[in-house]
């Protein structure tokens, strides 16, 4: 019988090596780069009529990264376990949501791994502590991003209509983050 091993992701590809070697062979440790999903840039992407719901889809420069990540879990059986190691912070916690929704994780099978430093006694003590993914931080990271998309659609072009003409050519002017 093989045994499935244990999938790490963590948020950065620099840290990958060093916790493998923390954690041994039972254990894949891999990367997501960061976020994999956004809010399309071509439309709105945020459904008004229904309680503002995001349309995320998967980035053009991360869709290696989750073809990646399905089939490290395929690979591993559907009963293994996912270790969500992104950053200690509601991104982070936004983007563990993300890897989770995308590879249909049962939240038996997904821990979230909460640290600070990339020693072997904090990535051990995190996996001992582990715990569920944060739904508020992910909402709160999810409503700023709604509201960037919203203020940044509604008063970007403002902006460039009234105020643009008279600002320096060479620097767009945007409307920025909430």
């Amino acid at each position: 019988i093989k045994m499935s091993k244990t999938i790490v992701v963590l948020e950065s590809k620099s840290k990958v090596d060093k916790v493998q070697k923390f954690l041994g062979s039972n254990y894949i440790v891999t990367a997501c780069l960061g976020h994999i999903r956004d809010l399309p840039h071509s439309k709105l992407s945020i459904d008004i009529e229904n309680r503002f719901t995001p349309n995320y889809e998967i980035t053009e420069s991360k869709k290696h990264v989750v073809k990646k990540l399905k089939e490290l879990y395929k690979t591993n059986g559907k009963d293994c376990k996912v270790l969500l190691a992104c950053d200690y912070d509601r991104e982070g916690e936004s983007i563990s949501w993300h890897v989770a929704e995308l590879l249909k994780l049962k939240s038996t099978n997904r821990r979230r791994l909460l640290f600070t430093e990339i020693t072997k006694t904090a990535i051990l003590d995190s996996i001992k502590n582990s715990k569920e993914i944060d739904m508020n931080r992910v909402y709160a990271q999810q409503a700023r991003r709604i509201l960037d998309r919203l203020i940044g659609y509604i008063i970007t072009p403002i902006l460039w209509k009234h105020i643009q003409s008279s600002y320096n050519k060479n620097n767009a002017l945007s409307a920025g983050r909430v």
